[in-house]
């Protein structure tokens, strides 16, 4: 009876007991966390760090779990802190027992009798180191072994593990003191960073290491008695010194994790595509590279795999955080004046419509297209170009020529297809000026659509992280970015001329450069068959930098890049043409293929790449009225040579003639020979005039053939002159030495000083296709 009597009781005692920890644990949860509150982590393609953000308290906290962390790390923790985790309850009272007998006899700690779980009770909700502290400590323990499973108490640990300062976790540690992965860690680093939470201030391997290396090996000789390690392996470990780097938290790609970050806030773990020792090797060279640049001034450098459209390396500034270089501004994404950047587009578009071929005739002369009379960078003219000169040389007036026959509406239009959006004014609508740079544009878009030409002609949006989509979108046909792409890898590296250096290791680039109006904007794109790499120089506010040019500024670092790129068989190697390219010889000055030219007509040959087997001729002239580009053709007296018209009599034997004229914008840069062949001959005796021949004749007046000038005594300046054209009505462009000076309307008046001695040519052009010069030269 009273056995029956006593067992009720123990059940309602042990039923009282158990509602009583019930309501205790209702009234007082353990404090878990109730989110994610690891720092977010923004990391390279192989894992490797580049930033971290710290939680709302400023912890370094990166996300950890037993999976993700080297098994040596494990075993060293289990063995040295706690062989019987996942076995006991959240507390061991053997290790309590043996840790208060051992503090009675000693009179001081000699070992632990915590858990992990305490441990991790003890981090989640700190205690006093009173009894109570002690007592509150276990009833957490236990708290957490009901609620949790040993693996999430273990993730718990390896999360939040004190390291120092504002470290926290295995993995946050282990990159800030040893540079590396807990994934990766020997057995010296695990056994290092296994006994560092036991005191983390006077452990700290960066501020003594004679007391992190004892620690240490007091873990390794645990691990040799207990038989875990070898005692070969313990020996090796223990040569390892304590070497650790002075805590400082990840900082590469700044600015793109920082962007990554904003478009995923709740990310714990975000993996770009990012080469981390590429990414690190950059940064340095920009950082060095730029120094020496006037102050304010900031760099971008995107490099993108051609193939999967993945960013290698993003340097959105010269150093971030910066604040004179204004380095928190991500000029990667910033819109900025492209320069001539676009041009190499534009060519390829006018060969997928049929306007050009490589070879085609344009003229680099003085030109109005409604107003807008654009000139050269070197303010220098080079007369009668083909389509590849033009390209390599990056001369404008062809290039507005061709975007006009374009149209700049559809070109912005192909271009935003592409992945090149183009900002504009508000309000504003594309003009002529965009291929001269008079729009804005994103290194990011621009990078992706350069690689088109590595691409047959399909560009793609450079791709951040695995996880984004692969957007491609055709920007022209596979022959017409060969071509292109031909045209631009034959442009040699400055400073290298034919035969001084051997290139035939490097790869083969297709490279532009570009500046903006008022030096704002250098730019430097270049691209191999592995990957695309774009440069921008520039000052983030948009003040000038005089002198500093795409060539000059950008160019130099984006080879040095490409150079440093890994390299696949191959890369130098020159490629087969796609069916649709074709190489046909073409005759100037009718741009059409030599043998439909008949051989009086053909005055230069060139080797031409045509597209689709369409071979365009030359544009016919805009606005010219004496002289029009193309075939003449004329009937002449068989005995005298002579022109003759409708109603001429007494010529009976007459003959069949063509004559091949120039573009009269091009008539002061010809040949005499060449200006003769496109004469027409002198009507015949008695012919009505046709019309075909103007008597207009072009005179510089103020100025004789062959005249000597020299300053004034006692001038503060060279000859001035009052100079103007006799003969036209029409606008005269004048030209000095080939350079564009100044433009006048018919017999208008300028003046100018000459103050460059030497000898001299001045040209005068007028619109209706008639020129002049004069030669003269400047003494002292």
């Amino acid at each position: 009876m009273r056995a029956a009597l006593t067992l009720r009781n123990l059940r309602w005692g042990l039923a009282g007991l158990l509602a009583l920890l019930l309501v205790l644990d209702l009234s007082f949860p353990p404090p878990l966390p109730k989110s994610r509150d690891t720092s977010t982590l923004v990391v390279a393609a192989d894992g490797t760090p580049l930033r971290a953000f710290a939680d709302a308290e400023g912890v370094w906290r990166y996300p950890a779990d037993a999976k993700s962390i080297s098994p040596l790390y494990l075993q060293a923790l289990l063995t040295y802190e706690d062989r019987w985790f996942w076995r006991h309850p959240g507390i061991n009272p053997w290790a309590l027992l043996r840790a208060g007998k051992q503090m009675l006899l000693e009179r001081r700690i000699v070992s632990g009798g915590s858990t992990l779980t305490m441990q991790v009770a003890r981090i989640l909700d700190p205690h006093t180191r009173t009894p109570w502290g002690k007592l509150k400590q276990l009833l957490r323990a236990l708290q957490l072994e009901a609620h949790l499973s040993k693996a999430e108490i273990l993730n718990l640990y390896l999360q939040r593990a004190p390291y120092g300062g504002t470290i926290e976790g295995v993995e946050a540690a282990s990159w800030a003191y040893l540079g590396k992965s807990a994934a990766h860690l020997s057995q010296a680093e695990a056994a290092l960073l296994a006994v560092l939470p036991q005191s983390p201030s006077r452990l700290r391997p960066d501020r003594h290491p004679e007391a992190a290396q004892r620690a240490r090996d007091k873990v390794l000789s645990r691990m040799s008695e207990l038989g875990v390690w070898s005692a070969e392996d313990v020996a090796d470990a223990r040569i390892e010194p304590v070497v650790a780097r002075s805590l400082k938290q990840p900082l590469h790609a700044a600015l793109l994790a920082q962007r990554l970050h904003g478009q995923q806030p709740r990310a714990a773990h975000i993996r770009t595509t990012l080469d981390s020792g590429l990414q690190r090797t950059l940064e340095e060279r920009v950082a060095a590279y730029f120094s020496q640049l006037p102050e304010r001034t900031s760099a971008a450098l995107l490099v993108m795999d051609n193939n999967t459209l993945e960013a290698r390396a993003y340097v959105g500034s010269v150093a971030f955080g910066d604040k004179p270089r204004l380095g928190h501004v991500d000029m990667v994404q910033a819109w900025r004046s492209p320069g001539s950047t676009l041009k190499p587009f534009l060519y390829g578009m006018a060969l997928d419509d049929g306007l050009i071929h490589s070879e085609s005739l344009l003229v680099d002369a003085p030109q109005s297209f409604g107003g807008y009379r654009p000139g050269n960078f070197d303010a220098a003219f080079n007369g009668p170009i083909g389509v590849a000169s033009a390209l390599r040389l990056s001369l404008n007036v062809p290039s507005v020529d061709l975007l006009d026959r374009v149209g700049p509406a559809r070109f912005s239009a192909r271009l935003a297809n592409g992945g090149v959006s183009l900002k504009f004014p508000h309000g504003a609508k594309p003009n002529l000026a965009v291929i001269l740079g008079g729009t804005g544009a994103q290194l990011e878009g621009l990078v992706g659509a350069f690689s088109s030409f590595n691409r047959g002609g399909i560009a793609g949006r450079v791709r951040y992280t695995a996880q984004e989509p692969k957007i491609e979108r055709r920007m022209m046909s596979e022959g017409a970015a060969w071509i292109v792409r031909d045209i631009l890898e034959s442009n040699p590296r400055p400073g290298y001329g034919v035969g001084t250096f051997d290139t035939g290791s490097r790869p083969r680039v297709a490279w532009k450069t570009g500046t903006s109006y008022g030096y704002r904007d250098a730019w430097a794109i270049g691209s191999t068959r592995q990957y695309t790499v774009g440069v921008w120089v520039g000052r983030p506010d948009g003040t000038p930098l005089p002198g500093q040019y795409g060539a000059v500024t950008a160019l130099p670092l984006m080879f040095e890049v490409i150079d440093s790129l890994p390299r696949q068989p191959g890369d130098n190697a020159t490629r087969t043409p796609p069916a649709s390219v074709s190489e046909v010889e073409i005759c100037w000055p009718l741009g059409i293929a030599a043998e439909q030219t008949p051989a009086a007509m053909c005055q230069r040959r060139f080797p031409a790449m045509v597209l689709d087997g369409v071979v365009p001729p030359t544009f016919a002239e805009r606005d010219a009225r004496l002289w029009q580009s193309g075939r003449v053709r004329l009937q002449v007296d068989a005995d005298t040579g002579k022109r003759v018209s409708a109603g001429c009599e007494g010529h009976d034997r007459l003959e069949d003639r063509e004559i091949a004229r120039w573009p009269a914008l091009a008539s002061p840069w010809l040949s005499v020979s060449q200006r003769q062949a496109q004469q027409l001959p002198p009507l015949a005796d008695g012919c009505p005039d046709d019309g075909r021949q103007s008597d207009a004749v072009l005179h510089i007046d103020g100025l004789n053939d062959k005249a000597t000038l020299a300053r004034p005594p006692g001038a503060t300046h060279g000859p001035r002159l009052q100079l103007r054209a006799l003969g036209s009505e029409s606008s005269i462009e004048w030209l000095l030495d080939g350079r564009w000076i100044v433009q006048t309307q018919g017999a208008r008046v300028f003046v100018r000083d000459f103050d460059e001695p030497g000898d001299h040519t001045l040209t005068a052009l007028a619109a209706d296709g008639t020129w002049t010069r004069v030669r003269f030269r400047v003494v002292r």
